[in-house]
């Protein structure tokens, strides 16, 4: 069946008010054309819907039984309307954003904090899993934007932004002190014990094809699964490790690590607020997008 919604609605309206002159002026259509509505439904349906009488019309007792679901209909319809426009003025909703720990701290935090500052009812929900797993799940609508690490082969369903740049260094504490000030070439690592992030790392997948490309051998003695341990692990001594810099700006200020010269320049990456391709964004997601980009382009 064709559903009509109109002639439901029209009907809806009639059955209310309970006369079709009054009904003709809400709906700001004329008497007959309700009336011819009305026949339509009845048409369609195959049955009477209303009694005319000299005061109007009441519902038949079929119509009184349609007249029960439209209602409900027509308050569902009204209920999604009025959803829809507080998740337009950002008064109800959720937003699920994919990050790493580090990035929200370097980077996401002080803009969580304006959007929920203007906006404080809208749901934020974070999630830190390994950004392959997180670019999965924003394929499948599981969140509804990234930021990480560019990977040297993006998935073309994805659009990126891109946020920021990111150098890396290698870091060490006091059990290494003889490394400090110096000039050294990256070969020359490979007699310390050398802590790498684990795969997948966008981290390591670039270093290890910078030292292929530069005919570098590095063999690490330890693999760690975070960035934020690794740091733990290199603050007492263990190893020497592999890190993003603007992730250990403050233990560098603070002395309690240091960070290594290298003759050879170590690769830059690159980190963007990703998103999926030809999809619709929630307002909650183009708002803090907004925020983000205005703030960049300051």
């Amino acid at each position: 069946m064709n559903i009509n919604f109109e002639l439901y609605r029209i009907f809806y309206i009639v059955a209310t008010v309970g006369n079709i002159t009054k009904a003709s002026e809400i709906l700001m259509i004329s008497q007959p054309a309700v009336t011819k509505q009305i026949k339509n439904l009845e048409e369609q349906l195959g049955g009477e819907l209303f009694i005319r009488t000299k005061r109007g019309v009441i519902l038949t007792d079929n119509g009184k039984e349609i007249y029960n679901y439209v209602k409900q209909a027509i308050n569902s319809f009204t209920n999604a309307e009025m959803q829809f426009s507080n998740l337009k003025r950002l008064e109800k909703g959720t937003i699920r954003i994919g990050i790493s720990t580090t990035l929200m701290r370097i980077f996401l935090l002080n803009y969580l904090k304006i959007f929920h500052q203007q906006y404080p009812n809208i749901a934020i929900q974070v999630f830190t899993d390994p950004s392959k797993i997180m670019r999965n799940m924003l394929k499948e609508g599981k969140i509804d934007l990234l930021i990480a690490k560019e990977e040297l082969h993006e998935d073309e369903d994805l659009e990126l932004i891109r946020l920021g740049k990111l150098k890396m260094t290698f870091i060490a504490s006091d059990t290494y002190k003889e490394l400090n000030n110096k000039v050294i070439d990256i070969n020359d690592l490979e007699s310390y014990p050398i802590l790498l992030q684990k795969y997948p790392s966008t981290t390591r997948e670039t270093f290890d094809k910078f030292c292929a490309n530069n005919n570098i051998k590095i063999t690490t003695k330890l693999e760690i699964a975070s960035s934020s341990l690794l740091e733990d692990f290199v603050k007492i001594g263990l190893g020497i490790g592999l890190s993003t810099r603007e992730f250990v700006l403050n233990e560098l200020r603070e002395g309690k690590i240091f960070e290594i010269k290298t003759k050879q320049k170590l690769p830059e990456t690159y980190f963007s607020l990703i998103l999926l391709k030809n999809s619709i964004h929630s307002f909650s997601t183009n708002k803090l997008t907004e925020i983000i980009l205005k703030d960049l382009k300051k």
